[in-house]
């Protein structure tokens, strides 16, 4: 319980168990995110870990317990008030799922004009800054199909940020990219972070990702199908009590690249 004085976090994910019929995913999982962390979502492959995080945006409904944001429940919210959480919210998917037939411009214009007021003109210099602000600045014309992954990812995350959200969600950002691109990457989300005061909630395998730019993590067990650490990963990767964990946040380059999402 919170104490009278002091601020929920930003996510509590609270006795959470998640399922499909009577094949448990995860038990039992009771962690909090707080304002401003950069918290990765971590284990071995299978684990749950995307599972999670679709439970974490409302995509599927937990079989037991709650997730809340800022105090106040979503599962238990009404459709309005869910829509109203949603749109503090920014995704970017694995694949980075632009719309393919829209130009850059059209993806990031599109959230503007189903959820805010703002004129055709205010929205023309929205996205040429949001764009701008991820390297972009100029590609309003291009398809996705004309640019390169890494930009690819990159306007994915203009597109997050077109609603100024206070909360980011990435499923694998990195997937698929070559080491400099994924540094980069890495680095843009710092920054954007930085500049919006967004709490950023990532899934990832990458160790170079997680040691570069998170703060806060949980570690999903595939054996006991519950969550077994929750901690800095360097904390986690120095001192934790399980060997597993420690293995995992150990493991060498060439093991990462074999690890699927």
């Amino acid at each position: 319980m919170t104490e009278p004085n002091e601020q929920p976090a930003h996510i509590e994910v609270r006795d959470l168990t998640m399922a499909y019929g009577s094949d448990v995913i995860q038990h039992d999982l009771n962690f909090n995110i707080n304002n401003g962390d950069i918290f990765v979502i971590m284990g071995g492959s299978g684990c749950g870990k995307s599972t999670l995080l679709k439970h974490m945006l409302g995509l599927i409904k937990p079989s037991r317990g709650d997730i809340l944001y800022n105090g106040t429940s979503f599962f238990q919210a009404s459709d309005s008030e869910q829509g109203l959480m949603r749109q503090g919210w920014g995704i970017s998917y694995q694949s980075g799922g632009l719309f393919s037939a829209m130009t850059l411009g059209e993806n990031i214009t599109l959230p503007l004009e189903l959820y805010t007021r703002y004129t055709t003109a205010e929205i023309t210099d929205i996205v040429a800054y949001k764009l701008a602000l991820v390297g972009l600045g100029g590609y309003q014309s291009y398809y996705p199909s004309q640019i390169s992954g890494g930009m690819q990812k990159r306007a994915a995350l203009a597109r997050a940020i077109a609603l100024d959200p206070k909360i980011l969600f990435f499923d694998e950002p990195s997937a698929g990219l070559d080491p400099i691109s994924s540094r980069l990457l890495d680095e843009l989300i710092m920054q954007i972070k930085e500049s919006m005061g967004a709490t950023v909630v990532i899934v990832t395998h990458e160790l170079a990702s997680i040691f570069a730019i998170a703060n806060n993590s949980v570690y999903l067990d595939n054996n006991s199908h519950t969550m077994i650490a929750y901690g800095n990963p360097a904390d986690l990767r120095d001192n934790s009590e399980q060997p597993i964990v420690r293995q995992f946040l150990t493991r060498s380059a060439a093991a990462d690249t074999k690890e699927t999402p």
